[in-house]
C-alpha cells in the first residue's frame, strides 16, 4: 500500500513540473502586457475558484490550522510568484526556468540546516539535477541577466515552499489547505498589483488565455497536485522531481517558439532524467535502524531523516 501510494504521489509530481514547465511561455507573453502582480492575482485567484468548485463539500470541516498554514503558504508563494513574474521581464524563459529550478539544490540544505538530514542520495540525485540544470540553461554557458537575481531569490523561497507544504500537509486537509493558499496569494498580488501596476482592459484581452491556461495547468493541476503528493513524497525528493519543468519548459519552448535543444542541452536534461530515479533509491546511514510501522503509520508515511539522542533515525 505504501508503494502504491508512494508511486501515485510521484506521478503527480511528474505531472506538476509537466504542468509547470508548460506555462513558462505563457508567463513570457504576459509580462509584454500586464504587471506580475496583477497576473499573478487574477490567475490565482482564478485557480482558487475552480479548487473551490472541486472542494466546496470539504470546507464544512475546515480548522484553523488549515486557514493559518493556508496563509503562510500563499504569502511565501506570493513573494515567489512575484519575484520570478517580475525577472521574466528582463531574462529568458528557458533561463529562468533553470534558476527557479535551482531549489531542488536549496532544499536539502535548508533542511540540513533545520537539522532534518537528507540520505546521501538525495544529495547526489540534487547535484545530477542541478549539473542538468547549467547544461539545460544554454549549452553550460550561463551570463547574467539583471532579472537573474529575482528568479533566483524566487527559487529560494520555492525551496522554503516546498519544505513548508511538506509539513502541512501531514496536518491538514491538502484540498482545503491549497484553496486557502490561492485566496491569500491573488489577494496579496492583486491588492498590490492594483495600486502599483497600470491595469487596462485593452491590455487584457489579448492575452485572457495566459490566464486561464495558467489558472488551470499552473494553479490547479501543479499546486494542487504538489500538496497531495507530499504528503508521500518526502521534500528532497519531491523537489528533484518537480524540478524537471525545466525539461519540460524547453520541450514546449521548441514546440511554441521554435527552440531547439543543442547535444549538450539533451545531456543535462538525461542527468535530471538521472537525479529523479536516483533520489528513489531507499539508502540508510551506517548504524541507521529502520522505523517500525508503528513509528510509521501508513496513513502518514513520508518520512524525513533527524537526528534523535545523537543517532540518525526515520522519523515521520
Amino acid at each position: 500500500m505504501h508503494d502504491r501510494r508512494r508511486l501515485t504521489a510521484d506521478l503527480m509530481l511528474l505531472a506538476a513540473a509537466l504542468a509547470w514547465g508548460s506555462t513558462f511561455v505563457p508567463c513570457k507573453i504576459a509580462t509584454a502586457h500586464v504587471g506580475p502582480l496583477v497576473f499573478n492575482g487574477l490567475r490565482f485567484l482564478m485557480g482558487a475558484f475552480f479548487v473551490f468548485v472541486w472542494t466546496a463539500r470539504r470546507l464544512r470541516g475546515l480548522a484553523r490550522r488549515e486557514v493559518g498554514g493556508g496563509i503562510l503558504a500563499g504569502t511565501v508563494l506570493f513573494v515567489a510568484a512575484a519575484l520570478q513574474q517580475a525577472g521574466l521581464e528582463f531574462t529568458t524563459a528557458g533561463k529562468a526556468g533553470f534558476i527557479t529550478g535551482l531549489y531542488v539544490v536549496l532544499v536539502p540544505f535548508f533542511m540540513t540546516v533545520m537539522r532534518q538530514w537528507p540520505g546521501w542520495n538525495a544529495w547526489i540525485a540534487s547535484a545530477l539535477a542541478a549539473t542538468g540544470l547549467f547544461l539545460l540553461s544554454g549549452e553550460g554557458q550561463l551570463t547574467l541577466a539583471p532579472g537573474d537575481g529575482m528568479v533566483l531569490a524566487a527559487a529560494a523561497l520555492y525551496a522554503v515552499h516546498v519544505i513548508l507544504i511538506g509539513r502541512l500537509v501531514q496536518q491538514a486537509d491538502p484540498l482545503r489547505l491549497s484553496l486557502i493558499q490561492y485566496i491569500a496569494c491573488g489577494t496579496l498580488n492583486l491588492g498590490f498589483g492594483l495600486t502599483t501596476e497600470p491595469v487596462s482592459e485593452s491590455a487584457l484581452l489579448p492575452i485572457w488565455w495566459t490566464f486561464l491556461y495558467t489558472a488551470f495547468f499552473s494553479i490547479v493541476v501543479g499546486y494542487t497536485f504538489q500538496s497531495l503528493a507530499q504528503r508521500y513524497a518526502p521534500p528532497t525528493d519531491a523537489a528533484v522531481i518537480l524540478s524537471l519543468e525545466s525539461v519540460f519548459a524547453a520541450v514546449f519552448g521548441g514546440l511554441w517558439l521554435g527552440e531547439r535543444l543543442s547535444l549538450l542541452q539533451v545531456i543535462g536534461s538525461g542527468l535530471m532524467l538521472a537525479g529523479m530515479v536516483l533520489a528513489q533509491v531507499r539508502v540508510r546511514w551506517p548504524g541507521e535502524r529502520v522505523a517500525s510501522p508503528a513509528e510509521v503509520p501508513l496513513s502518514n508515511p513520508k518520512v524525513c531523516r533527524k537526528r534523535v539522542n545523537g543517532w540518525p533515525t526515520n522519523h515521520s
